[in-house]
């Protein structure tokens, strides 16, 4: 990948393709390619395929999807599964009908058996039942990676799937309903702060374990991939280290100040008791994460905080 290869970021405005984005353009990369969900709907196969036969697109990053924590996976089962199918299924076959030289598809570490042996290596991949509170959307990411796997067994396609672990950083989702944990947390403890409460409420015991990965720490391994991994089979994306949810949620506490009474109630559910990657194959590609945790979460919630602010000066909260 040269720094003039035309290249499609998918899903540009998320926080994992806007990461992406930031990094090759950072590192000189011009030739960028990029349409919003409103000029493409990545769900309507001809658009997909029009869209392709319009561009001489090198290389795509696959980072589109429909993504939520447990309340919105819980409430929206059929869009989860349904809405991914369709737009990773329509950007994988287009690409191939195109030409393209190199696809990168994301996917996730809960496509791993719920109670698979730790850390998560990439041959537990189907040897068990998943986790239920995300299965719909596990399916479909399973779907996309065997259907890379397919493309370039039959067309000799170079698709390749990388599954990162829980990310974190800017341009993340921080509704309460539809978030994932650290994000929920920063904007549950910083309402909570800045309106006296005494406690916070938390789903679940507090005591799975999962591991947190900085968004531009991803963009920057999704490059050093891209350049140097032609495997079609996955590989991780972490850090190697785990925490508690409780104690990421003490972490959270103290980058905000919030002084209440954290409360975790057991009768919501905990999700998946444990998923460290394991990130051997990774690592003698020679890439490590460089973010430590409580930095990362210093600065994207400078980033929240700086994002409301705007938000309100614009009138629009």
């Amino acid at each position: 990948m040269d720094h003039n290869s035309t290249i499609y970021v998918a899903g540009h405005r998320g926080m994992v393709g806007s990461a992406i984005w930031r990094k090759l353009k950072s590192n000189g990369y011009s030739n960028l390619v990029s349409r919003s969900s409103n000029e493409l709907d990545l769900r309507n196969t001809v658009a997909v395929n029009d869209f392709f036969a319009s561009q001489s697109i090198d290389y795509v990053f696959l980072a589109a999807a429909k993504v939520g924590g447990i309340v919105a996976n819980r409430d929206y089962p059929a869009e989860f599964i349904r809405d991914n199918l369709l737009i990773q299924t329509n950007v994988i076959d287009a690409a191939y009908k195109a030409g393209a030289k190199k696809l990168m598809f994301l996917g996730s570490s809960c496509i791993y058996p719920k109670y698979a042996p730790q850390p998560l290596k990439e041959e537990y991949l189907l040897s068990g039942l998943l986790e239920a509170t995300n299965e719909p959307y596990a399916v479909a990411k399973i779907a996309g990676i065997i259907m890379c796997q397919s493309y370039n067994r039959q067309y000799g396609t170079n698709f390749i799937s990388v599954m990162p672990t829980n990310l974190y950083g800017p341009y993340d989702n921080f509704n309460p309903r539809t978030s994932h944990v650290l994000p929920a947390l920063i904007r549950k403890m910083h309402d909570a702060h800045a309106d006296g409460k005494q406690h916070v409420e938390i789903w679940g015991t507090g005591k799975p374990y999962r591991e947190f990965l900085h968004v531009d720490d991803l963009a920057d391994a999704c490059l050093h991939l891209m350049k140097h991994y032609d495997d079609a089979e996955i590989i991780n994306i972490g850090v190697g280290e785990d925490l508690t949810i409780m104690e990421l949620a003490n972490l959270v506490k103290e980058v905000v100040g919030y002084k209440g009474e954290l409360i975790f109630n057991g009768d919501m559910p905990d999700g998946t008791p444990r998923k460290r990657l394991d990130i051997g194959k990774l690592s003698r590609l020679e890439w490590h994460a460089r973010i430590p945790l409580k930095l990362g979460i210093e600065s994207t919630y400078r980033w929240y905080v700086e994002s409301q602010q705007n938000l309100a000066l614009a009138g629009e909260i």
